[in-house]
C-alpha cells in the first residue's frame, strides 16, 4: 500500500486536534454508531483538563488507497522537544493557522523547523466562519513568514485550503463549498512526498518516542528508514555515537490504524510502528539489525532554559496525605521521565533529598509536577530559576530571551508595556489588529516572565492572549524587582480558627480558611506591606461573663484567595517553597523556624 507520513503543527488552541478527529471520521476510521470522545487524540486527564496537547500521538487513515499517517503534535513551546523528534519521521507538514489570529510565535518555532528540514507544507487557514476571520490576509502573513524564515522556492508555492474544521469543511476559497474535508486529503496526496522505500538493505529505525506499558515493557515509536522489520527478528540498538547499548528481539510490532495501534506480522521501510522487546533503548537511539554500522543522525534538541529543584517534602504535615514520600522513588520517577522527554534534564545535587530537574519552561515542569502529584508523590518545589551561560569570546553572563505576542484591547496597551518593560523587555513592534485590538511584540529575559501571565490576565481583565517562545540568549539585563509584598507566616502549628483569622484580614489577603491544619513557617496569606510578618491563626476569643449587645456577632470571612500549583511556583520567592501532595497545595518557607530565618538573613545582609 502506498504512504504518506505528515505532522500537523499550529499555536496552541487553532484547531489541531479538532482538525485530526474530523479527518478520522470523515475517512471511515470510525463506524458510524461508534461512540468517540471530543478531542479523541488528546488522551490524558490533564489534556482534555487544560484543552491543550502535551504529547505527540500518532494516528493512521486511508484515502484513496493510500495510508496517511497523520501526528498530532503539542502547540504550545514548553512542549518542543516533543514536536523537534516528530519532525524527523514526516516528509511533509499541514500547518494550521487560526483566520484571525494568523501565524503565532510558536507557529513560528515549528515552522522554521520544519523548513530547516526540507518538508513542503500545506497551509490551512482554519475557523474561516469566525466572525473576525481575515483569511487572504493571514495567507499574506504566513508567505511573509516563511520569507522570513528562508524557505526555498518550493517552499513558498504551497496551497492554501481555508477551512471550518470544528464544522468539518474545507475549500480553496474562503466562501468555497461547505461540504466536506476531502479537499485536504487530495492536497496531501498531490503535494506530500511519497517516503523513500528502501526494503532491500538491511532495517534499522531512528527511535522518536519512548513509553512505558505494563504489559509490554518499553515501546519505541519511530519510521522505518530502510529494510523491513518481523516480529521475533533479532537486533541491536545503537547510540548516536555508534556503539551497541543491546541486543534483542521484537517481541511485538505495532503498526497504527485509526485511533488503535494494531499487532502486526511485518512492516516495511517508510511506515511509523511501535515495537517492543528491547529494555535499554531510549529515543534518538538506531534500532537496526546486527549487519548495520553506521548510526541514523538524529538532530539535537535545544536545549532547556529553566532550572527547578525538587526534593522531598519535609515539613510537619509530610507523608499524611502521598504514599511516595521518599527520595529514592522521587528520583527513579524523575529519571524516567527524563528517558522518553528528552526537553527534560535530571541531575544530583549536593543534598541526597533534593534534585535540580530543567525543561524548557513553567508550564512543561508544571504539568510534571502535577501529573507526580496525581501519582501519590508529595514534593516540595523551588521557585524557578534560568540557566545561564557564558559569552565564550567575552566570558560575560547571557541569559535566555524570549519573544513574546500580545494580543490585547488598545485600552489595556499602555498598562502590558510599562510592566514588560520593567521587567526588562524590550517592545520590537505595535501593530492594530482590528476590532480594537493591538498586537504587541516584545523580547524579554525569561526570568522577568516568571510569574508575569496571572498578572497580565488581570491587568487586561481576562482578556489578553499571551503567546511566548525562545528566542536566543543575549546579554544580562541586570536586576528585575521582584514580589512586592511580604507573606504572613503562621507562628505555631495546628488548625486554623475562624475568629483569629477575621482580625487577619485586615493586614492583607489569606490563602486559607477556618478549621485548615498548618504549622510553624507555613505562609497563610499575603502582607499589605512588604515585609513578613508572623502571626498566629490558632488564637481563640477570650471567654468573659460579660454578655452585651454586639459582641457575639457571627464570624464572616472573606473567600481565600485559591491559587493554582503554577501560580504558587511563580508567586514564592528564592527563600520560599511550595509543598505538593495528592490532596493540597501549600506555600512554606523554606526555613520553619522563625530564629533560622533571622539567622540567615543576617548572614546574607553581611555577605553582601
Amino acid at each position: 500500500m502506498k504512504l504518506r507520513n505528515i505532522a500537523i503543527i499550529a499555536h496552541v488552541d487553532h484547531g489541531k486536534t479538532t482538525l485530526v478527529d474530523v479527518l478520522l471520521q470523515q475517512s471511515g476510521a470510525f463506524r458510524e454508531n461508534q461512540k468517540v470522545a471530543e478531542r479523541a487524540m488528546d488522551s490524558g486527564d490533564l489534556e482534555r483538563e487544560r484543552g491543550i496537547t502535551i504529547f505527540a500521538k500518532c494516528t493512521s487513515v486511508e484515502w484513496e488507497g493510500v495510508r496517511i499517517n497523520i501526528v498530532d503534535t503539542p502547540g504550545h513551546a514548553d512542549f518542543g522537544g516533543e514536536v523537534e523528534r516528530i519532525l524527523s519521521m514526516v516528509d511533509g507538514v499541514l500547518l494550521l493557522v487560526d483566520a484571525a489570529e494568523g501565524p503565532m510565535p510558536q507557529t513560528k518555532f515549528v515552522t522554521g523547523k520544519a523548513l530547516k528540514l526540507g518538508l513542503k507544507p500545506v497551509v490551512v487557514v482554519n475557523k474561516v466562519d469566525r466572525p473576525d476571520a481575515r483569511p487572504y490576509e493571514v495567507q499574506d502573513e504566513v508567505f511573509d513568514l516563511f520569507t522570513a524564515l528562508e524557505a526555498n522556492d518550493q517552499q513558498l508555492d504551497f496551497p492554501t485550503i481555508f477551512a471550518s474544521a470544528k464544522n468539518g469543511w474545507a475549500a480553496m476559497e474562503p466562501d468555497g463549498p461547505q461540504e466536506n474535508l476531502h479537499v485536504i486529503f487530495d492536497r496531501i496526496l498531490e503535494h506530500v512526498a511519497e517516503p523513500e522505500i528502501n526494503d532491500d538493505a538491511p532495517f534499522s529505525m531512528l527511535a522518536t518516542t519512548l513509553e512505558a506499558n505494563p504489559y509490554l515493557g518499553r515501546i519505541l515509536t519511530g519510521r522505518i528508514e530502510t529494510g523491513t522489520i518481523k516480529v521475533n527478528m533479532p537486533v541491536k540498538a545503537m547510540g548516536r555515537d555508534g556503539k551497541t547499548i543491546e541486543q534483542g528481539r521484537i517481541s511485538k510490532l505495532l503498526a497504527f490504524r485509526g485511533l488503535e495501534r494494531v499487532p502486526v506480522d511485518t512492516a516495511n521501510s517508510g511506515d511509523i510502528v511501535a515495537i517492543a522487546g528491547l529494555s535499554e533503548a531510549t529515543v534518538a537511539d538506531t534500532i537496526c539489525d546486527a549487519s548495520v554500522e553506521t548510526a541514523l543522525q538524529a538532530d539535537p534538541i535545544d536545549p532547556p532554559t529553566l532550572e527547578m529543584t525538587f526534593a522531598i517534602n519535609d515539613s510537619p504535615l509530610a507523608g499524611t496525605e502521598g504514599s511516595k514520600v521518599t527520595s529514592r522513588v522521587i528520583w527513579d520517577r524523575l529519571q524516567s521521565e527524563a528517558e522518553g522527554n528528552i526537553a527534560l534534564r535530571v541531575r544530583d545535587t549536593a543534598s541526597k533529598d533534593a534534585f535540580e530537574v530543567a525543561g524548557r519552561g513553567e508550564l512543561q515542569l508544571g504539568v510534571l509536577i502535577e501529573t507526580m502529584r496525581r501519582e501519590g508523590f508529595e514534593l516540595s518545589i523551588s521557585r524557578p530559576r534560568v540557566l545561564y551561560k557564558e559569552d565564550p569570546e567575552t566570558g560575560k553572563r547571557l541569559e535566555p530571551m524570549e519573544e513574546v505576542q500580545v494580543d490585547v484591547d488598545e485600552e489595556f496597551s499602555g498598562i502590558v508595556v510599562e510592566a514588560i518593560s520593567i521587567r526588562k523587555g524590550q517592545m520590537k513592534a505595535m501593530v492594530p489588529s482590528g476590532g480594537g485590538k493591538v498586537r504587541l511584540t516584545f523580547i524579554a529575559p525569561a526570568r522577568g516572565l516568571i510569574g508575569y501571565h496571572g498578572e497580565f490576565l488581570t491587568e487586561t481583565r481576562g482578556t489578553g492572549i499571551m503567546a511566548r517562545t525562545f528566542s536566543h540568549y543575549g546579554p544580562y539585563m541586570g536586576a528585575i524587582p521582584g514580589r512586592r509584598n511580604g507573606v504572613l507566616i503562621s507562628n505555631a502549628g495546628g488548625k486554623t480558627v475562624g475568629y483569629a483569622l477575621m482580625n487577619l484580614e485586615g493586614r492583607g489577603p489569606l490563602f486559607t480558611t477556618s478549621g485548615v491544619k498548618v504549622y510553624e513557617g507555613m505562609i497563610i496569606g499575603e502582607h499589605a506591606r512588604g515585609n513578613d510578618l508572623e502571626v498566629n491563626p490558632m488564637k481563640t476569643k477570650q471567654l468573659t461573663n460579660v454578655r452585651a449587645s454586639g459582641t457575639d456577632e457571627a464570624i464572616r470571612l472573606t473567600t481565600p484567595r485559591r491559587m493554582s500549583l503554577e501560580q504558587s511556583i511563580a508567586y514564592i520567592q528564592d527563600d520560599e517553597l511550595v509543598e505538593v501532595t495528592p490532596e493540597t497545595i501549600r506555600l512554606r518557607k523554606r526555613l520553619l523556624k522563625g530564629h533560622e530565618r533571622k539567622k540567615a538573613e543576617r548572614e546574607n545582609k553581611a555577605e553582601e
